[in-house]
């Protein structure tokens, strides 16, 4: 009885019903989270160092694109004295950036928009239909992503210079059938999930009001898919705007280049003939339509891969 009674008047400390005022310190530093207040402290301490190590190196190289060569070279750390604009004029006519940019727009355009039709349809049949051989498909697309690309080269160079595709201006075609085997398995493993998990329901719908496939797939099943869309063209236009190994050993005529190249091409000549100020202003104007596209589309891309909030 008195242990009951002795209950009955000590209510538990941890009992919604008292306030926290009323509560032992060690159970008020609980309930203010000191833990993990410190674990957000540090979080926020590691991403700032990680963002001053991105940033900075980046700014730097913005404001070294209008210094003169001598600058660099006698003050590499300094402020230009007068900024010099002419550097991306020189880098855009006299290091033909101007002619690279335009054929990686060209080769990069039309992979991403062939990649993104073919990855997404692929995806919804994948993860919507059930027919024999349905996962060995899926496995064997994403089994792609296992494969080391330099593996593939050789061969590739051999069979796209067999079909022709490697002569003239039909280089950029040759490179822009790479790029679609290169970026399309990871394009349908990242909407396989999309499509899988958007409701049955939706689609039987369709069905009953008459839609056939194509039309249920793109009037309703993409709009639904957008997000991951979104997500899915970020991450493939980082990857095909950076890539270097596939236009080096596909495609070898000068006036095919891709910026990549010419980078790489401007940088050797640097051995000869000093123009380091042109030189970072074509770094920058290769950079800038990446920060752009990320600018723009950073919403979506969160949104995309991070978890749904919808009830």
């Amino acid at each position: 009885m008195s242990a009951t009674s002795t209950s009955a008047e000590e209510p538990r400390t941890d009992s919604p019903i008292i306030p926290p005022e009323h509560r032992p310190a060690r159970l008020r530093a609980g309930a203010r989270g000191g833990d993990g207040l410190g674990f957000a402290t540090l979080h926020h301490v590691i991403l700032t160092i990680w963002a001053l190590l991105v940033i900075l190196p980046l700014l730097w190289t913005i404001y070294t694109s209008f210094k003169t060569s001598q600058e660099i070279l006698t003050e590499p750390f300094g402020l230009p004295a007068v900024p010099q604009l002419n550097n991306y004029t020189r880098a855009w006519t006299e290091a033909r950036i101007g002619d690279y940019f335009l054929n990686t727009l060209i080769v990069v355009g039309a992979a991403l928009i062939i990649v993104m039709t073919l990855g997404a349809m692929c995806a919804y049949v994948l993860a919507r239909f059930r027919f024999p051989g349905n996962r060995i498909i899926y496995f064997g697309i994403v089994a792609g992503l296992t494969f080391p690309i330099f593996l593939a080269v050789v061969p590739l160079f051999f069979v796209l210079s067999n079909m022709g595709l490697l002569q003239g201006r039909l280089g950029l075609v040759g490179v822009t059938m790479a790029y679609v085997a290169f970026a399309l398995p990871f394009t349908v493993f990242f909407l396989h999930s999309f499509f899988a998990n958007l409701p049955e329901e939706i689609g039987e719908a369709a069905a009953i009001d008459g839609a056939g496939d194509f039309r249920t797939f793109f009037q309703i099943m993409l709009p639904m898919a957008k997000p991951g869309l979104a997500s899915v063209a970020i991450f493939n236009f980082l990857g095909l705007w950076n890539q270097y190994l596939l236009p080096l050993v596909l495609n070898t005529e000068r006036s095919n280049y891709v910026l990549a190249q010419g980078l790489v091409n401007l940088q050797a000549q640097q051995g000869y003939k000093v123009d380091w100020g042109g030189m970072f202003a074509s770094v920058v104007i290769t950079v800038i339509p990446v920060i752009i596209v990320y600018v723009i589309f950073q919403r979506q891309l969160q949104g995309g891969v991070g978890p749904s909030t919808s009830k």
